[in-house]
């Protein structure tokens, strides 16, 4: 007897385990490599800057017919793009409270570790 869901809940199950496990191990990839990146600090300036914003929507008492409502939150992600004196540019995830703090056209000392923000002191 063919049965649908037999051969594709175990396809779909493993495809979503594959997808979580890739995105911990490039997290960790990640991690590790900006710990073994050493701590620069090089004269730079603030060439841009952009948030990006998600929005997420879940379902109260996890009722997904949405019978007891839903639940709307979002996340904002803070990015800053720097210019080096070589030319370089580089975009990297700072705080909403440095974000604000920091205005294009700045410039300054741009400290980091690999693709982690350490901080910025302005000239």
């Amino acid at each position: 007897m063919f049965d649908l869901f037999g051969i594709l809940f175990p396809i779909v199950f493993f495809m979503v385990l594959g997808t979580f496990i890739m995105t911990i191990a490039k997290g960790l990839s990640t991690w590790n490599k900006n710990n073994h990146s050493p701590r620069l600090t090089v004269e730079a300036a603030v060439t841009a800057k952009r948030i990006h914003v998600t929005h997420h929507r879940h379902a109260n008492a996890g009722d997904v017919s949405g019978a007891h409502g839903f639940t709307d939150t979002s996340s904002t992600k803070y990015f800053v793009t720097f210019q080096v004196e070589s030319g370089d540019r580089m975009e990297l995830s700072v705080s909403g409270p440095e974000y604000g703090m920091l205005a294009e056209g700045d410039t300054g000392r741009l400290s980091f570790q690999g693709t982690r923000y350490l901080g910025f002191e302005r000239d």
